[in-house]
């Protein structure tokens, strides 16, 4: 017997739910489920449950103003981060600009002292020792170094010795310095 009322049981829950199912109405019954009973139905009388509904009341709406403010903090942080990266891209930019306008410069440099070089390859060893003699011992050097051998050797030549000597130094010592 207890078999025959199971389906029967089943049946009867399950019509008027295949019933909303089918007047589409699924909506309005998960809705009446999800909504919460009025918090003081029914209590409004016991002054115990008004006042827990009332520090209820006072935390949700605390919790909304904190959320209110995490949400502009949020806001703010974003707002800092974009600025943030768009200066970074700004500087990157500078950084990339400085860079190309100095190794123009290095390379404008490099032009000039090839053509000084270029010079003194040219001229007389005298007048090239001459000249020499008169400049600071590091920077004749720098140019004994980058002339030909042939050249550097022949100017070195007619160089006085002590001088020559100097000039010796300093270019070991500038060989050691760069290698």
């Amino acid at each position: 017997m207890t078999r025959r009322i199971l389906p029967i049981l089943g049946v009867v829950i399950a019509l008027p739910t295949l019933a909303l199912v089918a007047q589409a109405r699924v909506p309005d019954l998960l809705s009446a489920v999800a909504e919460p009973p009025e918090l003081l139905e029914g209590c409004g009388d016991v002054p115990e449950a008004v006042a827990l509904a009332e520090e209820l009341r006072d935390r949700a709406l605390r919790i909304e103003r904190y959320m209110a403010s995490i949400d502009s903090r949020k806001a703010d942080l974003m707002q800092a981060e974009t600025t943030l990266r768009e200066r970074l891209a700004e500087l990157r930019a500078l950084k990339g600009a400085a860079s190309a306008r100095r190794d123009g410069d290095t390379e404008a440099v490099r032009g000039d002292i090839d053509q000084l070089i270029a010079v003194y390859d040219q001229m007389k060893p005298a007048e090239a020792a001459a000249i020499l003699t008169n400049l600071p011992a590091d920077f004749a050097a720098e140019i004994l170094v980058r002339v030909r051998p042939e050249t550097g050797a022949r100017i070195i030549a007619a160089v006085e010795p002590r001088q020559a000597a100097l000039l010796t130094a300093q270019m070991g010592a500038r060989s050691v310095r760069n290698p």
